[in-house]
C-alpha cells in the first residue's frame, strides 16, 4: 500500500482487525520510509459496478462519495458514525447483490432517502432538498409535512 504521506510503495500494517460488522478489514499501517500511520479499509466488491447519470453518463461506483453524502446531510447532527457505516454497508449491499452492473443514479437516491428519514428527519430534508431540487419554500413544507403524517401515524418511533 502506497504512503499517503512520502508516496513509498511500501508499507507495515501494525494492526487489523474487522470494521463494519464484520463487512471490511480496518488495518492501521505505518511508512517506514517516512514514520507516517494512516489506516485503510478492505472490503469483498463482488462486481464492479456502474453509475448512470441523468445525463446518460457512465462512472464507477464510489463507495466514499456515497457516505460523502451521508456526512454532508448529517453534518452537526447527533448520529452515531457507525450507523451510517451500516446504512452505507446496507445500500452497497443491496446494489451489488441486485445482479445489476449499471445501475441509475436515481435508485442510489432513493435509498439514501430511505435511509436518511430511519437515522434522522433533518438529514432527509437536506438531502431531499437537493435530490429533489427544492425551488421554493412550500417544497420543504411538504416534506416536513409529510415527517409531521408519518409521525402521527406511527408515535412510538
Amino acid at each position: 500500500m502506497r504512503c499517503p504521506y512520502c508516496g513509498s510503495e511500501d508499507s507495515q500494517v501494525k494492526d487489523s482487525r474487522p470494521a463494519e460488522d464484520g463487512n471490511a478489514i480496518r488495518r492501521r499501517r505505518i511508512c517506514p520510509d517516512c514514520g507516517g500511520r494512516f489506516t485503510t479499509f478492505e472490503r469483498v466488491q463482488l462486481r464492479e459496478l456502474m453509475i448512470i447519470k441523468k445525463t446518460g453518463r457512465k462512472v464507477p461506483f464510489d463507495r466514499d462519495k456515497l457516505l460523502r453524502s451521508f456526512e454532508i446531510a448529517l453534518r452537526k447532527r447527533p448520529v452515531d458514525r457507525d450507523r451510517i457505516e451500516r446504512a452505507v454497508s446496507g445500500i452497497v449491499r443491496r446494489l451489488e447483490s441486485s445482479g445489476e452492473t449499471e445501475i441509475p443514479s436515481e435508485e442510489i437516491g432513493l435509498q439514501v432517502l430511505e435511509a436518511l428519514k430511519s437515522l434522522d428527519d433533518v438529514a432527509f430534508v437536506r438531502y431531499a432538498s437537493v435530490y429533489r431540487d427544492f425551488s421554493h419554500a412550500e417544497d420543504f413544507e411538504k416534506v416536513i409535512a409529510e415527517i409531521n403524517a408519518k409521525i402521527a401515524r406511527d408515535p412510538g418511533e
